[in-house]
């Protein structure tokens, strides 16, 4: 088993978020840690239990699932001079599940998985062996929108098991075979799960997406995470309530903290997550990293609303104006779809999201030229931001509901490939 390092939460309803309404976690701030048994060896388990059920009995505290901890003696059933203790490799993997050259696989069942630390560590790792991670849960386990995103498709997995014994990805819904070491689709053209169509219900609540990039001269005094905050104040109402680099999200807001940590690892890329309020929920993921053009912020912020509310669909051209003249936004595009307003993934079939509004900042505008720009061949009008000198557009593209808006996208986005020269 391991056993991660703690983790001070400062952060408002992480645990609830991550571990559900029933738990009751002690006042902030308060320690957070887990223990990962693997299923390879029978008394991992217990003794995982065992370790949280002695932890609480010293310090305080509650173990989740609540059934888990006990301060019990797990027996071993292979005697010391039968072990021998290996070196690790440099290139060790966290515990995992199943290891083939191919593939790590992790087994997993809670109702809520999350970008820990651990299985950011995993990824980190099998990504530096050339190795694909494969997560394999019932049906009923959903995922957070980091984790989701940290996956990323092909060669890494969400694999669905199901109560009959077979395979399909939580994603795609392609029947899956276990295959040379590793989940591969069940032939050439892979059959879709019934189990992947048949969950899917339809929904009245919503989740509104914001992807966004700004690019910034690398100056001494940059500050990171300003477009991030924007986005959520104009979304929102307020900034965000905490930010880390894994789930739980431990850390009070903070862009200068973001700021030092993102130095501190360049020119390696920086990745991070920040979460809103419980009575609010919104989650979002910020990735920082060096260009020959500067220093760019990519950001990815979706906000949930129940079906008794509206999407801030008003709040998204003010949005952008203050984006293209403050924190130098290169792109944006603005989604709506039926989907959990917790923001939670279930491994089913969901509507695709439909686009709302794509905005150009300055910089593109200018290389595609502002007068082929402002003229497209749909029936789009753009509305110009920022300065006279700085021109950018912004393309209103529906109100979410026509699924014609990615017709008009895509012939939009066509257009606008088509670039002139820049304008003087």
């Amino acid at each position: 088993m391991s056993l991660e390092a703690p983790v001070l939460i400062h952060v408002p309803g992480e645990a609830e978020r991550l571990l559900g309404p029933r738990i009751t976690p002690p006042g902030l701030p308060f320690w957070w840690t887990e223990a990962r048994a693997t299923t390879t060896v029978p008394e991992a388990e217990p003794l995982a239990g065992s370790v949280c059920g002695r932890l609480t009995t010293l310090l305080g505290g509650t173990v989740w699932p609540p059934d888990a901890g006990h301060a019990e003696v797990v027996e071993q059933t292979l005697d010391n001079a039968e072990v021998t203790e290996a070196p690790a490799p440099d290139a060790a993997l966290p515990v995992v599940d199943v290891l083939t050259p191919s593939t790590a696989v992790v087994l997993a069942d809670r109702p809520l998985l999350g970008m820990t630390t651990w299985l950011s560590d995993v990824l980190r790792t099998t990504a530096a062996t050339d190795r694909a991670l494969h997560i394999v849960t019932p049906p009923h386990v959903r995922l957070t929108l980091p984790l989701r995103t940290a996956l990323g498709g092909a060669p890494n997995r969400w694999v669905i098991q199901g109560p009959s014994g077979g395979y399909h990805d939580g994603l795609s819904g392609a029947e899956l075979t276990w295959h040379n070491g590793t989940f591969t689709p069940t032939g050439p053209s892979p059959k879709i799960a019934d189990a992947f169509t048949a969950g899917a219900a339809p929904t009245d609540e919503r989740q509104l997406t914001v992807a966004l990039r700004a690019v910034h001269r690398p100056e001494a005094d940059l500050a990171l995470g300003g477009a991030l905050e924007t986005a959520w104040r104009h979304l929102t109402g307020g900034p965000p309530a905490g930010w880390g680099t894994a789930e739980p999200v431990n850390l009070p807001w903070s862009p200068r903290q973001l700021t030092d940590l993102a130095r501190n690892r360049a020119p390696a890329p920086t990745h991070a997550i920040a979460v809103g309020t419980p009575d609010h929920p919104a989650i979002a993921t910020h990735r920082t990293t060096r260009t020959t053009a500067g220093v760019a912020e990519e950001v990815t912020l979706t906000v949930g609303y129940t079906a008794h509310q509206r999407a801030a669909l008003e709040a998204i051209e003010p949005l952008a104006a203050e984006l293209v003249t403050t924190h130098g936004l290169t792109t944006m595009l603005t989604t709506l779809r039926a989907a959990r307003a917790d923001l939670t993934l279930t491994p089913h079939l969901t509507a695709p999201p439909i686009p709302v509004a794509l905005t150009l900042g300055p910089t593109d505008t200018r290389a595609i030229g502002l007068t082929h720009a402002r003229r497209p061949s749909v029936a789009v009008k753009p509305v110009q931001l920022g300065t006279p000198s700085h021109p950018a557009l912004h393309y209103p593209l529906g109100d979410g509901t026509n699924v014609d808006a990615w017709t008009t996208l895509q012939h939009l986005t066509a257009h606008l490939k088509h670039s002139t020269e820049p304008e003087q």
